[in-house]
């Protein structure tokens, strides 16, 4: 089977709604049920793929059809063989009292990446009497302070344990074409499953929106709530598979000549433009 790592590299902040609310979120973003973490569905992005075959030039040819098949409407209805998994999300951005902001990331999270995409590297272990406040940060980081790294208002002591060197250099290799990503070195940290989970669930932006009346100048009723968003900078990742061979080729070059897709909701806002690469798996 034919199988291609696909990255998501959010360029602005992403809202894939769950389309119900979570107390005092109106409009939240869609998480795995278990860990609580932002994901965005197979059928959202295999939805947003589909639509570049829409444009005049690409307009339902036969590789097309191939990759997506055909509507119930036609008499040789048939499904696609290309198949698409939910993105999960592989590096998280926190802000930091030193470099800005990190990208976070942890055990868990590696040790997934490494099962689905085959990836050689060491995922990092530490003791299990360790306390949660731990990190884990490569050569030359520019988020450590005196052996510390400040995220959001947590302290976290930095172990001497280095982890593996290649985990960074794949991680490199996920977004080559977005100059933001090239510092990753020196902004990612590696903690522990626990506290990545707390601020994949508690650091995501919730923004207030509303709705003027022209003739009153105050809000309409009804017209405001709270909407959340995976902030900016979050890297996604899905793999893309396909049983036939010679089908992932023409969507890999028209994903390579887009560069950009828009996912989610709100795109007039500006929300859900993220940068697209794909890595074929061998």
């Amino acid at each position: 089977m034919n199988k291609m790592t696909l990255t998501l590299f959010a360029r602005t902040p992403v809202h894939v709604g769950a389309g119900n609310s979570v107390g005092a979120v109106d409009s939240p973003v869609q998480r795995e049920r278990h860990t609580k973490i932002p994901i965005i569905p197979g059928s959202s992005l295999k939805g947003v793929i589909s639509d570049l075959w829409n444009d005049a030039d690409f307009n339902r040819t036969e590789k097309g059809k191939e990759l997506f098949g055909e509507d119930d409407q036609n008499a040789d209805a048939k499904a696609g063989s290309l198949l698409i998994g939910e993105a999960r999300v592989l590096a998280f951005p926190v802000r930091s009292a030193k470099g800005m902001f990190a990208w976070i990331t942890c055990p868990l999270v590696l040790r997934r990446f490494k099962r689905e995409t085959g990836t050689n590297f060491e995922v990092p272990s530490v003791d299990d009497k360790e306390k949660e406040e731990w990190a884990l940060t490569f050569e030359n980081s520019s988020v450590t302070l005196d052996k510390k790294v400040i995220l959001e208002e947590y302290v976290f002591d930095v172990l001497d344990q280095a982890p593996d060197q290649k985990i960074v250099e794949e991680f490199k290799e996920l977004v080559m074409k977005d100059p933001v990503w090239s510092g990753i070195e020196k902004q990612l940290v590696i903690v522990s499953d626990e506290i990545f989970q707390h601020f994949c669930e508690h650091a995501c932006e919730v923004v207030t929106r509303i709705k003027v009346d022209d003739a009153t100048g105050v809000v309409v009723d009804g017209a405001l709530f709270n909407l959340e968003q995976v902030p900016s900078e979050t890297l996604f990742y899905t793999t893309v598979l396909s049983a036939k061979a010679g089908v992932l080729e023409p969507l890999k070059e028209r994903l390579e000549e887009e560069k950009i897709i828009q996912v989610g909701g709100d795109a007039t806002t500006g929300l859900g433009f993220c940068t697209v690469t794909c890595k074929e798996i061998s």
